[in-house]
This record gives C-alpha cells, structure tokens and sequence, in this order.
C-alpha cells in the first residue's frame, strides 16, 4: 500500500495554524522606555546606547528582538552560560527581559563602508 503525501493546501494549513498557535509566545511586545530604565544595571558593560563598554561584552544595539529575549532566556535558565550574566540574569523577570530586548532592538545603528 503507498501512502500519498500530504497535499500543498493541506500543508500550508497546518502551517499557517502552527504559526498562530505560537504567535503569542513571540506575540509578547517589551516596552522600549521601561527597558530604557532597566537597563541602567547593563550599562556598564553594555553601554546604555548599547555600545560595549568592555573588550568582552557584545554590542547590543540594533539587535534582533527575538534573539536578545532567547539570549536572556538562556542566561537566566543557565541554558547559556557567561560569568557576569549568569548572576544578573536569573532575577530578570520575563517582562523585564521583553522591555530590555525591546529597548536594546529599537537602537538604531548605522552601517558604514571601512576607510
């Protein structure tokens, strides 16, 4: 007996209702003037306009969203792990991890040719 593939419409369905179906994991929007706020404890090693301050802290201006809440995500469950972040970030809330990824994401950042 051969079994026939799932038809095109019938994949794209399935899709589209998984998409939906994890959008309000994604869907959760931080606050960019709170993580503004919170992010004053970031600032010395990642700069409030998000620029590193240390040789071994990453820029985080202009950021994608989704990946800075996984970092922070990561770092608070020890998924990830980094000497500093590993004591900050456990008391970070997740609205406090929306807010500071949104806020870090809205930075803008120009690119510019080397000399």
């Amino acid at each position: 007996m051969r079994v026939r593939p799932p038809s095109r419409p019938a994949v794209r369905l399935a899709t589209a209702g998984l998409l939906l179906a994890l959008w309000p994991a994604f869907a959760q929007a931080g606050d960019p003037q709170a993580g503004r706020r919170k992010a004053g404890q970031c600032q010395t090693c990642h700069g409030l306009d998000g620029v590193a301050k240390i040789p071994q802290a990453p820029n985080l201006a202009g950021q994608q969203e989704l990946y800075l809440k996984k970092a922070l995500t990561d770092y608070k469950t020890g998924a990830r792990r980094n000497e500093m972040m590993s004591l900050v970030a456990p008391a970070l809330s997740e609205q406090d991890i929306d807010d500071l990824a949104a806020y870090y994401a809205a930075i803008p950042v120009e690119v510019k040719a080397p000399p």
